[in-house]
């Protein structure tokens, strides 16, 4: 018989992201079982205590948007100051040729381990480059996000239409895959991984990579496999003006009246970027519900334009916060993108329209929700216990006056501890179970080996 998990007391946090939870949190069997009001002693029996009083304390990140085999080319000296169409099509061989299912796995390890570093729990990958070798892709990520005790929702991106195929498509024909072959993995995928339950660790969803460059066929086969099986839907979406402008050219309708020709406008969706919707769009995405992924590092790096957040949440829209790839964020820390987006929300509508505390909710809460997701993202009892804990010990802190402010403003970076789903998956800043000087060597040749293929 298994030993019974220990009821733990998280006590007296120096802030705490949650009402009525002043002096802490308890949590038993993966779960929030008590908030503890300021002055009061738990009513539910613990077997140990945790001492938060250095520490602030929020629900863990959860990251909607990511690329994760990117970290082997960041900072590519082909890529670097390009908007997007040049940035991409300079990486695309590169990736095409030299992604390998070794290269890939220590990819997506470091990937995870600086989402989790950052005070991330649960994270969403948008990969689409099935090269030959790659099928297992989905499989891979799968494995290295049960070792580092990560929620994951594998996103299963595809593409099937290459360059010369549309007037937009720039993919190499090395990465297409035939429309059949996508959709008999998807259904692999979800039928092996897609767990509905409460607290699942892993959940599916589809993710053909952009209009332009995938099939009206496989939109239409992916929005009938997420009403069948609940399962999420994800896309890239007018990051730029032209695709906005192709849309329209290509197809004769806006980018939102063309998803609702694929099946794709209801609540089981969330888009990438989605910066150029013009207000009449704005109000049907928000009228289903649609969530949208805020990428702020990444458009700031592509120069692709500014999401109209505040419009969107407003019209109805789930918002939630993405790293994006690690070739056009070159990093992979969610925390640092929270800054990110408070900094360029306020220099879009003002000083006094954007909080820490919006910013907050964006990667939390409404990044749960965009992932379909109602038992994260929130500290409340019945809530799975997953958390990031920060102190303020940095020279960055000294002065601060509100401590759950000034991991915002004063740019917090690093998690001193994580826990997912009631286990310690970070302490003392480290990983559990992982070592960063070895990952960063293997990591470091790999992205050497990858470079020397071209």
């Amino acid at each position: 018989m298994a030993a019974r998990a220990e009821t733990v007391w998280i006590k007296a946090p120096l802030a705490i992201l949650a009402e009525g939870a002043g002096n802490g949190v308890v949590v038993a069997g993966g779960r929030i079982v008590e908030l503890v009001p300021s002055g009061a002693m738990p009513k539910t029996a613990f077997d140990t205590s945790f001492d938060a009083s250095r520490h602030v304390v929020i629900p863990g990140l959860v990251n909607t948007h990511h690329h994760m085999f990117q970290t082997l080319t960041r900072a590519h000296p082909d890529a670097i100051n390009k908007p997007l169409w040049p940035w991409i099509k300079a990486l695309y061989p590169i990736w095409a040729r030299g992604v390998t299912p070794p290269r890939f796995r220590i990819a997506a390890r470091l990937a995870m381990t600086e989402l989790m570093m950052s005070g991330c729990t649960c994270a969403s990958d948008h990969h689409y480059l099935f090269t030959q070798g790659l099928e297992d892709s989905m499989d891979i990520e799968a494995e290295e996000a049960s070792a580092l005790g990560l929620r994951m929702t594998l996103t299963r991106g595809a593409l099937d239409l290459a360059s010369g195929d549309g007037e937009q498509a720039v993919a190499p024909r090395k990465v297409i895959q035939a429309t059949d072959a996508v959709l008999d993995d998807c259904t692999r995928i979800l039928g092996r991984y897609h767990d509905r339950s409460d607290g699942a660790m892993v959940q599916v969803a589809l993710a053909p990579n952009a209009l332009f460059d995938v099939s009206f066929d496989l939109l239409t086969e992916t929005a009938r496999m997420s009403r069948e099986t609940g399962c999420g839907l994800h896309t890239h979406l007018v990051e730029t003006k032209a695709e906005a402008d192709f849309v329209r050219s290509e197809h004769g309708c806006d980018a939102v009246d063309f998803l609702e020709k694929c099946g794709w406008l209801n609540d089981r969706v969330w888009l990438a970027h989605a910066i150029h919707f013009d207000d009449s769009e704005v109000a049907r995405l928000g009228k289903h519900g649609v969530g949208i992924c805020h990428c702020p590092t990444s458009n700031m790096v592509l120069a692709s334009g500014t999401c109209r957040t505040k419009e969107l949440e407003a019209a109805g829209c789930k918002i939630g916060l993405g790293v994006d790839g690690s070739a056009s964020n070159d990093n992979s820390n969610l925390m640092e993108s929270l800054r990110h987006a408070l900094m360029l929300g306020r220099l879009h509508y003002g000083a006094e329209a954007i909080t820490h505390l919006d910013v907050l909710r964006w990667a939390t809460e409404g990044s749960a929700a965009c992932l379909g997701r109602t038992d994260i993202g929130k500290i409340a009892v019945g809530k799975q216990a997953d958390l990031a804990f920060f102190d303020l010990e940095e020279l960055r802190f000294s002065g601060a006056g509100d401590p759950l402010a000034a991991l915002i403003l004063c740019g917090a970076h690093h998690a001193d501890r994580v826990m997912v789903q009631g286990r310690w998956t970070v302490t003392d800043g480290n990983p559990v179970g992982i070592d960063i000087a070895q990952l960063r060597h293997d990591h470091g040749v790999a992205a050497r080996a990858l470079l020397e293929t071209i």
